[in-house]
């Protein structure tokens, strides 16, 4: 994929270097290159840098795909395929924009500033320290940020975002005999180390989502009446949330309290089972050694290394109560932080007048429940605005099966960008 934007920016007459960045930490493994690249160098024009990112969650056709999810297939206005929507469609959308602008013989009115990396679905490894080595270098007078990669609200309704969670990956693993057992001649003789993991996490979360362990809601900032009101006009309803989710089962009644969950109070939620048998049919298998994965998506004023301490001293003493022979290992897989903007600014009031040139209404100002680890990175160390402009809709399937792009999402996001990058050029820096 890096190779292959290369080739495509490089043909449309970019400067391109993909960066390498070394091994993947404890391990063998080159992590995949960034693609840092420039289009324009004319000093009389602003630099508009845009981020997306070329690597995707994992999917295969036995998950439950309609389709091979590596092979795009345009099906009823859809485009089909893992990374439609996160975030190949929105990255190729950028090439799509310097191919307009060329075709039609229109300068483009900025200069682009481009950083494409391939490791953001496990944390963007090296793209803070890269951004950190390269802010007076490569990023050097970048005047604003815009970031294609999150999605509207609803279906309907496009929107601009101020702000997003962060996510804090942890693994618990548990490990007793030195191999798998048969469980008709070991079953009831020794501590399975999967009904020890199931207790561990039957104790982090409840069914209501209510996080169980404490200290982490002591941290969230109290909800003041000025913010409850900006939720009173955003253009959502519970139709939004039954069509993305395919079901009825949400957890509160109102859009108000559904979207507060979302995007302003920490959540937890259960992955998966590693090295427990998942297989179709029936195995009667004790696993000598399971691996849990768990997430906590986090928000102001929550910090990484005091979620790790509440998680840590929580997962422990749940462990010392149970009292099994089997051992037990918390791990962090990796984390992100939370990022919180002002949406009164001149970046904003760009994106805001070209949305309404192409979908014809005004955008609202939303915050995310994803989480986007280069965001704050780019702010805190550029210090320059970022924007997170979307191209697709909120039933798109991100890290989902039959994740999809609306085709007119597509063609209306590529006219978006490109206005964006018009109205850019010419707002007025005030509250810059």
């Amino acid at each position: 994929m890096a190779h292959f934007i290369k080739s495509e920016l490089t043909a449309l007459g970019a400067e391109i270097e993909l960066r390498e960045l070394g091994k993947q930490e404890g391990t063998d493994v080159d992590l995949p290159p960034i693609v840092l690249g420039r289009y324009g160098s004319d000093p009389k024009k602003r630099n508009i840098l845009v981020y997306g990112h070329y690597d995707v969650q994992p999917a295969l056709l036995e998950d439950g795909w309609d389709t091979e999810p590596f092979q795009l297939v345009e099906k009823d206005g859809k485009l089909i395929g893992r990374g439609s929507t996160d975030d190949k469609g929105p990255v190729m959308g950028w090439m799509n924009s310097i191919q307009a602008h060329q075709k039609a013989g229109i300068e483009l009115p900025v200069n682009l500033v481009m950083c494409f990396e391939g490791m953001e679905e496990y944390g963007s490894d090296g793209l803070d320290d890269l951004i950190r080595a390269e802010k007076d270098k490569f990023f050097k007078g970048v005047d604003a940020t815009c970031i294609c990669d999150n999605y509207w609200l609803g279906t309907s309704h496009p929107v601009l975002t101020y702000g997003i969670r962060g996510c804090s990956y942890y693994s618990v693993t548990v490990s007793g005999p030195s191999a798998d057992l048969h469980s008709g001649i070991f079953g009831g003789m020794v501590s399975e180390p999967l009904i020890d993991l199931t207790h561990i996490l039957s104790k982090l979360v409840s069914p209501q989502g209510k996080i169980l362990i404490p200290g982490i809601m002591d941290m969230v900032v109290p909800l003041t009446p000025e913010e409850e009101k900006l939720y009173d006009d955003i253009k959502y309803s519970m139709d939004d949330l039954y069509a993305a989710t395919g079901s009825k089962t949400n957890l509160f009644d109102t859009e108000k309290e559904s979207l507060m969950a979302r995007w302003r109070y920490p959540t937890l939620s259960l992955h998966g089972v590693e090295g427990a048998f998942s297989a179709p049919g029936a195995k009667t298998v004790i696993p000598a050694k399971v691996s849990g994965k768990f997430s906590i998506r986090t928000v102001p004023n929550i910090t990484p290394r005091e979620l790790d301490e509440c998680v840590s001293k929580y997962v422990n003493k749940v462990w010392k109560e149970l009292g099994s022979k089997n051992k037990m290992e918390l791990k962090l897989m990796h984390d992100g932080m939370w990022w919180l903007s002002s949406p009164n600014h001149w970046n904003f009031e760009a994106a805001k007048k070209a949305t309404k040139a192409v979908w014809k209404v005004d955008p609202d100002f939303t915050r995310e429940g994803g989480s986007i680890p280069v965001t704050l990175t780019f702010e805190e160390e550029l210090k320059k605005n970022v924007l997170l402009l979307p191209m697709g809709r909120g039933d798109d399937g991100a890290h989902s099966i039959n994740e999809k792009l609306d085709l007119i999402n597509y063609i209306n996001g590529v006219k978006t960008l490109s206005a964006y990058l018009h109205y850019a050029a010419v707002q007025p820096m005030a509250g810059a």
